[in-house]
């Protein structure tokens, strides 16, 4: 079996190919976790490449429009994981990825999950209020086992803020809270 030697043309190909499949993968996990699937083909495109691109180059590399691109790219400095710089004598701007994935990773963790926890934390308190001083007379029972339920949640969201806290700040996690809360209370 003979093999045919490759031409620079379908080595670019290739190349251009595989970049386009893991930007359309990592596209496809950063919109399950939220956010815009553009914003992961874009950034995944800067980060394998490792060079800055002008916005005109990324509309070009991934066949999408001038307003898709400058919107992804907004976002994506918002969450400052692309950077813009100048090039000198070049009046275009370029874009570069972050390339620390863990401070990427944990900044959206500090940002938007924690916010998040927090947000339902104080909906979980002042339904707990609600609930005490509605736990009277013949609803009392029935009322007072849903405070202790709601009292659970309350527990687990606490101990998932415990582990993104202890993720962002510390790279490390202890999971001996979440294996306590996991078993089941004797009574």
């Amino acid at each position: 079996m003979t093999t045919v030697p490759t031409s620079p043309v379908d080595t670019g190909t290739r190349e251009q190919d595989l970049l386009h499949e893991v930007a359309d993968g990592v596209g496809a996990l950063m919109e399950f976790w939220g956010f815009k699937r553009v914003m992961g083909r874009v950034w995944t495109l800067l980060y394998l490449r490792g060079d800055a691109l002008s916005a005109a180059e990324l509309c070009d590399q991934l066949s999408i429009s001038s307003g898709a691109a400058s919107m992804a790219l907004s976002e994506l400095e918002h969450w400052a994981v692309v950077r813009r710089i100048r090039r000198q004598g070049d009046r275009r701007e370029y874009f570069e990825a972050e390339t620390d994935i863990w401070k990427m990773i944990s900044r959206v963790l500090r940002e938007r999950e924690l916010q998040q926890i927090d947000r339902v934390l104080e909906v979980f308190d002042r339904a707990r209020e609600k609930l005490r001083a509605m736990a009277t007379g013949s609803e009392r029972n029935r009322l007072e086992e849903m405070l202790e339920r709601l009292g659970k949640l309350a527990d687990l969201a606490r101990v998932g803020r415990g582990l993104l806290i202890a993720m962002v700040q510390q790279g490390r996690v202890d999971l001996g809270p979440l294996m306590r809360f996991a078993r089941p209370r004797r009574t």
